[in-house]
């Protein structure tokens, strides 16, 4: 047998088959099937040249020990993004649709050595601050109040409806939004990730997260964002408005990617229909086989150098593959013996996700506080004929059409610091009310009517 009668085929509908070429992580056909790109991709070896978006040129590592240690090796590997040499060439355009989540930004994302220290210490501590308590009940309040919102329907898209949403809720209440800002903040997420108008609907996020600096400046309060500004790192606006925007941004599209990811597992095995109380695992297996963010963590070596005896040029744009990685061969054993959380959805080393666990507390408290309301919820169209949708960094349906018997509105949460947030917004702008229409607006005007 030669070796091309060894050769690996790409994937039914791979725009590389036969052609030599990079191979498309864009396209409903990397979206309907990643899995069977992953394993052609396995055949470079631990890292292999792929496309993000048309012209746009990276390599992916799919091999969990290669990711390992470029993600652990911050000398050899860094993750300023003024160091890619494509973008700085010219040849990836600015406008591309890749660009927003790749060019560089001053935050603690995009920065290494001291910089990067600092400004992780000072997210890190403030995260940690957050009650778990706190975060139950305020969780709950949103899930409460989305549930009431379609309840008396006996369907939802629970994507549209719950998944997308309750994260940009709890996040805004984390951060001690009022009303008008709030609201600007949700339109400006969910326009910069459903790529809506993205130029404008970033704009529109940093001029929300400027004027919540600004008023935190004048009036500190209990939240995120005063506790971001207190700490001993003293973070300039600027560097508040950077930072701010990265974990509103970063937080509220991967977390809608795990609720919808884990609630599609709860409904579609059923092994956790059949025995119950399995959200932890639900979302274990989720975060193995289904991560929320299927390709990221930019790098960029500093020098040429080989990773896992591949050789890269330095300022080569090189991404990880979590979804990769954690279903490649090396792993299984690992999981079968009880490895249950030694995946790499959550990244790993010094860039690793510092939300890890508000973002599980999140994820079980807003599926079972739906499960409760709803407990005969249930799949409304075939499981084949959800999408899946398209792009190189996310893993995401489309949408997750379900029905369930309808049910009355659920009562408002107790009082709590959600509700403290809505009586103060409710207090202070009585006489205008007019001019609150958002959904954060909304959902506080329910919390306190």
């Amino acid at each position: 047998m030669n070796a091309h009668d060894t050769a690996p085929v790409p994937p039914p509908g791979c725009p590389a088959h036969g052609s030599g070429a990079r191979v498309p992580l864009h396209g409903p056909e990397f979206a309907a099937d990643p899995q069977a790109y992953y394993e052609y991709l396995r055949h470079y070896g631990a890292a292999a040249p792929v496309e993000l978006a048309p012209g746009v040129e990276a390599t992916l590592v799919t091999d969990y020990a290669a990711a390992l240690q470029l993600l652990q090796d911050s000398g050899a590997f860094r993750k300023d993004a003024r160091r890619w040499r494509a973008f700085n060439e010219g040849k990836v355009s600015p406008d591309s649709p890749v660009a927003p989540l790749l060019a560089y930004r001053p935050n603690c994302m995009f920065a290494d050595g001291a910089d990067h220290l600092r400004l992780r210490q000072a997210v890190t501590d403030s995260m940690a601050r957050v009650d778990t308590r706190r975060l139950s009940r305020s969780t709950e309040q949103i899930s409460g109040y989305l549930v009431s919102q379609f309840g008396a329907r006996g369907s939802a898209d629970l994507l549209g409806d719950y998944a997308k949403q309750l994260p940009l809720f709890v996040f805004n209440e984390l951060f001690g939004c009022p009303a008008d800002i709030g609201d600007r903040v949700l339109f400006g997420i969910s326009g910069m990730f459903d790529g809506v108008n993205a130029e404008k609907a970033t704009a529109v996020l940093f001029q929300a997260v400027g004027e919540l600096v600004a008023l935190k400046r004048r009036k500190p309060g209990d939240d995120v964002t005063s506790w971001l500004m207190q700490h001993e790192a003293r973070l300039d606006d600027e560097e508040m408005v950077h930072q701010l925007a990265l974990l509103l941004g970063a937080g509220a599209e991967p977390l809608r990617n795990l609720l919808g990811n884990t609630l599609h597992r709860l409904l579609t095995h059923d092994r956790y229909a059949r025995e119950g109380g399995l959200i932890d695992e639900a979302l274990d297996d989720t975060l193995w086989e289904n991560p929320p963010m299927a390709n990221y963590a930019p790098h960029y070596p500093a020098a040429d150098t080989e990773l896992a005896g591949q050789h890269l040029q330095a300022g080569e744009l090189v991404l990880v593959s979590f979804a990769a990685a954690n279903t490649g061969p090396a792993l299984t054993a690992s999981r079968q013996a009880g490895s249950n959380r030694a995946h790499l959805a959550w990244s790993a080393g010094p860039h690793a996700c510092p939300s890890k666990e508000p973002a599980r507390h999140i994820t079980v408290t807003a599926i079972e506080h739906l499960l409760n309301e709803l407990p005969d919820v249930e799949l409304a169209v075939p499981e084949d004929s959800l999408t899946w949708r398209p792009g190189p960094f996310n893993r995401a349906l489309a949408t997750l059409p379900a029905r369930f018997t309808p049910v009355r509105s659920a009562r408002r949460g107790e009082p709590g610091p959600a509700t403290a947030a809505a009586e103060q917004e409710k207090a202070a702008g009585a006489a205008r009310p007019a001019e609150h229409k958002g959904m954060w607006s909304q959902f506080l005007n329910w919390l306190t009517r």
